[in-house]
């Protein structure tokens, strides 16, 4: 991916590294029903009639060669009980990005989605979901500024939840597709995730989670790979409030490779 402002990369390698960072910009204002700090996401949903407010902050930096690549995010979702076992909900982010001297900041694409809880079993604690969203496309300015897409772009992700005597495990797999206006510069990504989450119940208030996954992203020929480790806290001083916070690692498997760390925190409030 070219992004000709903000994220100025020619030839192949670099043109990976914007995915790469895209993918950061993109992962962090993701889906409003995922439990915060997590990436991967857990088949709880809120209850027919029931409301959820997400609010968040990420800051990431990211190292390739001698360059730094800065990215801040507020994420914003809310997220309304259908039924049950149906969530539907939308998100939107603003975003500051700067890279090798170039700054641009806004607003994301919004992005809207459904989760369906189509399984559970009580006994055994195990419960199936899957969640389609679609990215709601961007100005041409803001996708060259590298802030969104210019297309009507998706996903697809299975989930799994386990319950397990320590708390919980939680299972994703998915696929998506980002989609660009000026398809020259910016080709279409088509990715794979995969990422696993044990969350342990530490008291009836404290919940601490790792997070390891990695991401297969192909465009224009060419793949690249990353993976990510996080490691996370959840304080819940009431059953409607959680308190998360994150540290996340990310690297690729391009050279020179880069390293992103990732520093995020938030709040839940259900109502």
């Amino acid at each position: 991916m070219k992004v000709e402002k903000a994220m100025k990369c020619p030839g192949s390698a670099s043109l990976f590294r914007c995915v790469a960072l895209f993918a950061v910009v993109m992962g962090v204002s993701g889906s409003a029903s995922a439990l915060q700090p997590l990436i991967t996401d857990d088949t709880g949903t809120q209850g027919a009639g029931s409301n959820q407010l997400e609010a968040s902050y990420s800051r990431d930096r990211t190292r390739v060669g001698g360059d730094t690549e800065r990215v801040h995010t507020v994420p914003l979702g809310y997220t309304y009980g259908l039924t049950d076992s149906v969530d539907i909900y939308a998100s939107v982010a603003w975003s500051r990005i700067r890279v090798t001297g170039d700054d641009a900041s806004g607003l994301g694409n919004t992005v809207v989605g459904t989760k369906w809880r189509f399984f559970e079993n009580n006994e055994s604690g195990t419960s199936l979901a899957i969640k389609p969203e679609l990215a709601i496309p961007v100005s041409s300015s803001r996708e060259r500024e590298g802030l969104g897409t210019g297309k009507t772009s998706g996903s697809l992700t299975f989930i799994l939840s386990q319950d397990l005597p320590f708390g919980s495990l939680h299972f994703n797999a998915g696929v998506g597709r980002d989609r660009f206006r000026d398809s020259d510069e910016n080709p279409r990504t088509d990715y794979k995730r995969f990422s696993l989450a044990p969350v342990w119940d530490v008291s009836e208030q404290w919940k601490l989670a790792l997070d390891v996954g990695t991401e297969s992203a192909r465009a224009d020929g060419h793949t690249v790979r990353s993976k990510f480790a996080e490691v996370g806290a959840i304080y819940s001083p009431n059953k409607d409030v959680d308190l998360a916070l994150g540290f996340i690692r990310t690297t690729d498997n391009e050279s020179p490779k880069s390293t992103t760390h990732t520093l995020t925190g938030g709040v839940t409030w259900r109502f």
